[in-house]
Protein backbone atom coordinates (compact mmCIF):
# COMPACT_ATOMS: atom_id res chain seq x y z
CA UNK A 1 0.00 0.00 0.00
CA UNK A 2 1.11 3.54 -0.73
CA UNK A 3 -0.18 6.66 1.00
CA UNK A 4 -0.12 10.06 -0.71
CA UNK A 5 -0.30 13.75 0.08
CA UNK A 6 -3.22 15.08 -1.93
CA UNK A 7 -1.95 18.62 -1.46
CA UNK A 8 1.47 17.89 -2.97
CA UNK A 9 0.06 15.66 -5.70
CA UNK A 10 -2.12 18.54 -6.91
CA UNK A 11 1.03 20.45 -7.89
CA UNK A 12 1.86 19.93 -11.56
CA UNK A 13 5.08 17.98 -12.04
CA UNK A 14 5.40 16.87 -8.41
CA UNK A 15 4.36 13.70 -6.61
CA UNK A 16 4.55 12.32 -3.07
CA UNK A 17 4.67 8.68 -2.01
CA UNK A 18 4.61 7.28 1.53
CA UNK A 19 5.34 3.58 1.01
CA UNK A 20 4.18 0.92 3.42
CA UNK A 21 6.23 -2.20 4.16
CA UNK A 22 4.34 -4.33 1.64
CA UNK A 23 5.15 -5.63 -1.86
CA UNK A 24 8.88 -6.07 -1.42
CA UNK A 25 11.39 -8.93 -1.42
CA UNK A 26 12.78 -9.04 2.13
CA UNK A 27 11.97 -11.87 4.53
CA UNK A 28 11.42 -12.38 8.26
CA UNK A 29 11.44 -9.28 10.43
CA UNK A 30 12.23 -7.23 7.31
CA UNK A 31 9.20 -8.39 5.36
CA UNK A 32 8.93 -7.08 2.82
CA UNK A 33 9.70 -3.63 1.32
CA UNK A 34 12.59 -2.83 3.64
CA UNK A 35 14.58 0.07 2.18
CA UNK A 36 16.87 0.43 5.19
CA UNK A 37 20.40 0.51 3.81
CA UNK A 38 21.63 0.63 7.40
CA UNK A 39 19.68 -2.42 8.52
CA UNK A 40 21.13 -5.91 8.80
CA UNK A 41 18.89 -7.21 6.03
CA UNK A 42 20.52 -8.79 2.98
CA UNK A 43 21.91 -5.90 0.96
CA UNK A 44 20.73 -7.51 -2.26
CA UNK A 45 17.14 -7.49 -1.01
CA UNK A 46 17.33 -3.88 0.14
CA UNK A 47 18.77 -2.71 -3.17
CA UNK A 48 16.15 -4.64 -5.08
CA UNK A 49 13.45 -3.09 -2.89
CA UNK A 50 14.76 0.39 -3.69
CA UNK A 51 14.69 -0.53 -7.36
CA UNK A 52 11.04 -1.52 -6.96
CA UNK A 53 10.35 1.91 -5.45
CA UNK A 54 12.19 3.73 -8.25
CA UNK A 55 10.19 1.85 -10.87
CA UNK A 56 6.91 2.53 -9.06
CA UNK A 57 7.50 6.28 -8.89
CA UNK A 58 8.85 6.48 -12.44
CA UNK A 59 12.33 7.63 -11.51
CA UNK A 60 15.76 6.43 -12.67
CA UNK A 61 17.47 4.59 -9.85
CA UNK A 62 20.49 6.91 -9.87
CA UNK A 63 18.16 9.91 -9.49
CA UNK A 64 16.51 8.60 -6.34
CA UNK A 65 18.65 10.17 -3.62
CA UNK A 66 18.64 8.52 -0.20
CA UNK A 67 20.58 10.12 2.64
CA UNK A 68 22.64 8.53 5.39
CA UNK A 69 20.50 9.81 8.25
CA UNK A 70 21.79 10.32 11.78
CA UNK A 71 19.18 12.27 13.77
CA UNK A 72 20.81 15.63 13.05
CA UNK A 73 19.51 19.04 11.95
CA UNK A 74 21.71 19.06 8.84
CA UNK A 75 20.13 19.79 5.46
CA UNK A 76 21.97 19.52 2.16
CA UNK A 77 21.37 21.98 -0.67
CA UNK A 78 21.54 19.40 -3.42
CA UNK A 79 22.04 22.10 -6.07
CA UNK A 80 25.65 22.24 -4.88
CA UNK A 81 26.35 18.51 -4.99
CA UNK A 82 26.88 15.74 -7.50
CA UNK A 83 25.34 12.26 -7.41
CA UNK A 84 28.51 10.50 -6.33
CA UNK A 85 27.89 9.16 -2.87
CA UNK A 86 25.32 8.76 -0.09
CA UNK A 87 25.43 12.06 1.75
CA UNK A 88 25.28 12.19 5.55
CA UNK A 89 22.39 14.47 6.53
CA UNK A 90 18.74 14.36 7.60
CA UNK A 91 17.33 16.69 5.00
CA UNK A 92 17.81 17.63 1.37
CA UNK A 93 16.46 20.34 -0.92
CA UNK A 94 16.79 21.19 -4.61
CA UNK A 95 15.44 23.39 -7.35
CA UNK A 96 16.59 20.89 -9.99
CA UNK A 97 14.04 18.83 -11.94
CA UNK A 98 14.13 15.07 -12.54
CA UNK A 99 15.26 14.14 -9.04
CA UNK A 100 13.51 12.29 -6.23
CA UNK A 101 14.38 12.28 -2.53
CA UNK A 102 13.76 9.31 -0.24
CA UNK A 103 13.51 9.45 3.55
CA UNK A 104 13.78 6.29 5.68
CA UNK A 105 11.77 5.93 8.88
CA UNK A 106 10.58 3.44 11.48
CA UNK A 107 8.64 5.66 13.99
CA UNK A 108 10.26 9.03 13.21
CA UNK A 109 8.48 11.46 10.91
CA UNK A 110 9.12 11.62 7.17
CA UNK A 111 8.35 15.15 5.98
CA UNK A 112 8.01 16.15 2.33
CA UNK A 113 7.83 19.83 1.39
CA UNK A 114 7.23 21.61 -1.92
CA UNK A 115 7.13 25.19 -3.15
CA UNK A 116 4.02 25.07 -5.33
CA UNK A 117 5.12 28.05 -7.44
CA UNK A 118 8.84 27.46 -7.95
CA UNK A 119 8.64 23.64 -7.79
CA UNK A 120 11.45 23.44 -5.25
CA UNK A 121 11.27 20.14 -3.35
CA UNK A 122 12.68 18.97 -0.03
CA UNK A 123 12.53 15.97 2.28
CA UNK A 124 13.56 15.63 5.91
CA UNK A 125 13.80 12.90 8.52
CA UNK A 126 12.54 14.31 11.81
CA UNK A 127 12.65 12.36 15.03
CA UNK A 128 12.38 14.23 18.31
CA UNK A 129 16.11 15.00 18.29
CA UNK A 130 16.07 16.61 14.86
CA UNK A 131 12.88 18.52 15.52
CA UNK A 132 14.13 19.72 18.90
CA UNK A 133 17.52 20.81 17.52
CA UNK A 134 16.11 22.85 14.65
CA UNK A 135 15.89 20.77 11.49
CA UNK A 136 12.50 22.24 10.58
CA UNK A 137 13.72 25.79 11.16
CA UNK A 138 16.79 25.00 9.05
CA UNK A 139 14.56 23.70 6.27
CA UNK A 140 12.51 26.89 6.14
CA UNK A 141 15.73 28.93 6.04
CA UNK A 142 16.85 26.91 3.01
CA UNK A 143 13.58 27.64 1.23
CA UNK A 144 13.88 31.33 2.00
CA UNK A 145 17.42 31.34 0.62
CA UNK A 146 15.92 30.05 -2.61
CA UNK A 147 13.41 32.93 -2.58
CA UNK A 148 10.42 30.77 -1.69
CA UNK A 149 7.47 32.47 -0.04
CA UNK A 150 6.17 30.88 3.15
CA UNK A 151 2.59 30.92 1.90
CA UNK A 152 3.59 28.85 -1.13
CA UNK A 153 5.05 25.96 0.86
CA UNK A 154 3.05 22.73 1.03
CA UNK A 155 4.00 20.33 3.82
CA UNK A 156 3.22 16.61 4.02
CA UNK A 157 3.83 15.04 7.43
CA UNK A 158 3.92 11.28 7.08
CA UNK A 159 3.21 8.24 9.25
CA UNK A 160 4.96 8.15 12.63
CA UNK A 161 4.57 6.75 16.11
CA UNK A 162 1.38 7.88 17.86
CA UNK A 163 1.43 9.51 21.29
CA UNK A 164 -0.34 6.59 22.96
CA UNK A 165 2.65 4.38 22.09
CA UNK A 166 5.45 6.88 22.70
CA UNK A 167 6.32 6.53 26.38
CA UNK A 168 9.22 8.71 27.55
CA UNK A 169 11.19 9.43 30.72
CA UNK A 170 11.49 12.62 32.75
CA UNK A 171 14.89 13.47 31.28
CA UNK A 172 13.26 13.46 27.83
CA UNK A 173 10.66 15.96 29.04
CA UNK A 174 13.48 18.17 30.33
CA UNK A 175 15.17 18.27 26.92
CA UNK A 176 11.94 19.37 25.24
CA UNK A 177 11.24 21.89 28.02
CA UNK A 178 14.67 23.48 27.66
CA UNK A 179 13.90 24.58 24.09
CA UNK A 180 10.12 24.96 24.08
CA UNK A 181 8.31 27.26 26.52
CA UNK A 182 4.96 25.60 25.70
CA UNK A 183 6.33 22.09 26.16
CA UNK A 184 3.49 20.85 28.39
CA UNK A 185 1.03 20.56 25.50
CA UNK A 186 3.14 17.79 23.93
CA UNK A 187 2.87 15.43 26.90
CA UNK A 188 0.14 13.46 28.63
CA UNK A 189 0.34 11.47 31.83
CA UNK A 190 -1.48 8.17 32.22
CA UNK A 191 -1.03 5.56 34.94
CA UNK A 192 2.12 7.35 36.12
CA UNK A 193 3.63 7.13 32.63
CA UNK A 194 4.52 10.03 30.32
CA UNK A 195 3.67 10.04 26.61
CA UNK A 196 5.00 12.39 23.91
CA UNK A 197 3.07 13.70 20.90
CA UNK A 198 5.69 13.80 18.14
CA UNK A 199 3.17 14.62 15.40
CA UNK A 200 1.82 17.65 17.25
CA UNK A 201 5.36 18.80 18.06
CA UNK A 202 6.33 18.73 14.38
CA UNK A 203 3.10 20.35 13.20
CA UNK A 204 3.54 23.20 15.66
CA UNK A 205 7.06 23.87 14.41
CA UNK A 206 5.71 24.59 10.92
CA UNK A 207 2.80 26.65 12.21
CA UNK A 208 5.10 28.80 14.34
CA UNK A 209 7.26 29.43 11.28
CA UNK A 210 4.28 30.82 9.40
CA UNK A 211 3.10 27.85 7.35
CA UNK A 212 -0.72 28.11 7.12
CA UNK A 213 -2.59 25.16 8.60
CA UNK A 214 -4.39 24.73 5.26
CA UNK A 215 -1.00 24.03 3.64
CA UNK A 216 -0.21 21.10 5.94
CA UNK A 217 -1.21 17.55 5.04
CA UNK A 218 -1.02 14.88 7.75
CA UNK A 219 -0.91 11.22 6.84
CA UNK A 220 -2.14 10.31 10.28
CA UNK A 221 -1.04 6.69 10.63
CA UNK A 222 0.56 5.08 13.70
CA UNK A 223 3.69 3.16 12.77
CA UNK A 224 3.83 1.32 16.10
CA UNK A 225 0.36 -0.24 16.13
CA UNK A 226 -0.01 -0.84 12.39
CA UNK A 227 2.26 -3.87 12.02
CA UNK A 228 0.82 -4.75 8.62
CA UNK A 229 1.85 -1.46 7.00
CA UNK A 230 4.83 -0.08 8.89
CA UNK A 231 8.16 -0.90 10.47
CA UNK A 232 8.66 0.37 14.01
CA UNK A 233 11.88 0.66 15.97
CA UNK A 234 10.06 0.83 19.29
CA UNK A 235 7.88 -2.16 18.51
CA UNK A 236 10.95 -4.17 17.53
CA UNK A 237 12.53 -3.36 20.91
CA UNK A 238 9.37 -4.36 22.80
CA UNK A 239 9.26 -7.62 20.81
CA UNK A 240 12.95 -8.33 21.51
CA UNK A 241 13.72 -8.43 17.80
CA UNK A 242 17.34 -8.13 16.71
CA UNK A 243 16.75 -5.37 14.16
CA UNK A 244 14.01 -3.60 12.18
CA UNK A 245 13.23 -2.49 8.65
CA UNK A 246 12.65 1.05 7.36
CA UNK A 247 9.84 2.36 5.22
CA UNK A 248 10.60 4.89 2.52
CA UNK A 249 8.80 8.15 1.73
CA UNK A 250 9.58 9.92 -1.51
CA UNK A 251 8.99 13.30 -3.12
CA UNK A 252 9.54 13.56 -6.88
CA UNK A 253 9.97 16.37 -9.36
CA UNK A 254 9.51 15.12 -12.90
Amino acid sequence: MIFYSKKINKITGLKSFFFSRGNGLSKGIYQSLNCGLGSNDKKKNVKNNISIVAKKIGCKLNRLIILKQYHSNKIINFDNFLVKKRYKADGIITSYPKFSFGILTADCVPILVADKENKIIAAIHSGWKGANSGIIENLIKKFKQKKSKILNLIVAIGPCIAQRNYEVKKDFVKQIRNRNFDYKKYFTNKNKKIYFNLRLFVNDKFLKLGIPKRNIDNINKDTYSDYKNFFSYRRSVHNNESDYGRCISVICRY
